[in-house]
């Protein structure tokens, strides 16, 4: 028996596949400006329809003299190629930090025509920030040792000997070896909280359903400082289990809903969403080798707080940071090793109408199946 034939397609199909399969939005616009073609890609990352963008024009999609214009007219100038690189093209519609790479050339068979290709740059530069923060957290491992050994012990015999001359001394001198205690103590507290950032042991790692930790997070919220905010859930019920130390994760996830919590303060409409997603396509390269590791899992907590101001957003993560009046600075630069020594990632998204956290981690892969990401070395 003869095996049954595949069914022909055209050329049109064809390029029609060939296109939907680049994973970068590619257009293609015709001579008076509107957009003839759009792959799959493009209307994700313009968030309409193919059929809602052949209704409009390139110009009404990205911010008012957008360099990505100008590279259009250039192409149709020269009928050659031109490439513009770090092309901000944020907008309420696309959202914010969307920074491309883009590549537009002629359609010679179409006078006029101009295809155009983007590649977002923000992901790859949030990447090279997650490394600058390791590399900060790894000099505070060295200073929490230093300061572990140095002035703890130093610390206690001050304290001592304030609580000696306490029994000794009138009651308004009694007001300040009082304060000498509690300064003290409020020293040593914020040593012990650098110590965990000196600790170097192995993580113990086991399938952990995020699901059940970000509900058990939520409970703890709920009962305490988030008592007075709504919580939505948008979970990803297919999602595999996550490639993490369960407390760890608990840790990491408090600490974010208690920074959303606080950045609500009191507002009346204070909402945290709490999202899981799979993202397939998310890998990131391990410095000093040319393995590539996959990071499709993604988790979110996002609030409707007063957002992070702009000078502080590209060093949130690393420590002594805070914009709290009372704060260490400790909190989130302890998250992002947390999450640095899973193999994950942290990022930060935020405007004056609220803040996104988002941490990208490793699935659980069983021990007896061989791990595609590590034998990709393209």
């Amino acid at each position: 028996m003869n095996a049954p034939s595949k069914p022909k397609i055209s050329e049109q199909e064809a390029a029609q596949i060939v296109l939907n399969t680049i994973r970068r939005p590619v257009l293609m616009l015709n001579a008076e400006g509107a957009i003839s073609y759009a792959n799959a890609d493009a209307e994700d990352f313009f968030r309409s329809s193919a059929t809602m963008l052949a209704r409009t024009t390139l110009a009404k999609l990205v911010p008012f003299g957008s360099p990505i214009l100008t590279l259009v007219d250039q192409v149709r100038e020269r009928y050659a190629p031109v490439n513009e690189y770090r092309v901000d093209v944020s907008s309420p519609r696309l959202g914010i930090e969307k920074v491309v790479d883009a590549y537009a050339a002629p359609v010679p068979e179409l006078p006029g025509s101009v295809v155009i290709m983007l590649q977002e740059r923000s992901m790859a530069e949030k990447i090279d920030r997650q490394m600058t923060h390791r590399s900060a957290a790894r000099s505070v491992t060295g200073l929490a040792a230093m300061l572990a050994h140095e002035i703890k012990n130093p610390l206690s015999g001050i304290r001592g000997a304030a609580q000696l001359l306490e029994s000794t001394v009138s009651d308004e001198d009694r007001t300040l070896t009082q304060l000498i205690r509690d300064e003290t103590d409020r020293i040593v507290s914020l040593v012990d909280r650098m110590e965990v950032f000196s600790d170097e042991r192995p993580i113990e790692r086991f399938p952990v359903n995020i699901h059940v930790v970000l509900d058990h997070v939520k409970t703890l919220a709920k009962s305490g400082f988030a008592r007075n905010i709504r919580f939505e859930e948008h979970y990803d019920p297919s999602l595999p289990p996550v490639h993490a130390n369960r407390d760890q994760l608990i840790q990491v996830f408090l600490n974010l809903v208690k920074n959303a919590a606080e950045a609500i303060g009191h507002r009346e409409d204070g909402e945290i969403v709490l999202s899981t997603a799979f993202r397939p396509g998310m890998r990131v390269s391990v410095p000093g080798t040319q393995v590539r590791v996959s990071l499709p899992l993604e988790f979110c907590v996002e609030d409707n707080g007063g957002g992070v101001p702009d000078d502080i957003l590209p060093i949130l993560f690393d420590p002594f940071i805070t914009t709290k009046p009372n704060g260490s600075g400790l909190g989130l630069a302890l998250v992002a090793k947390i999450v640095g020594d899973h193999g994950g990632i942290i990022e930060c998204d935020s405007t004056g109408r609220g803040t996104v956290f988002r941490v990208l981690m490793p699935a659980w892969k069983d021990s007896a199946e061989p791990d595609a990401s590590s034998e990709d070395n393209a």
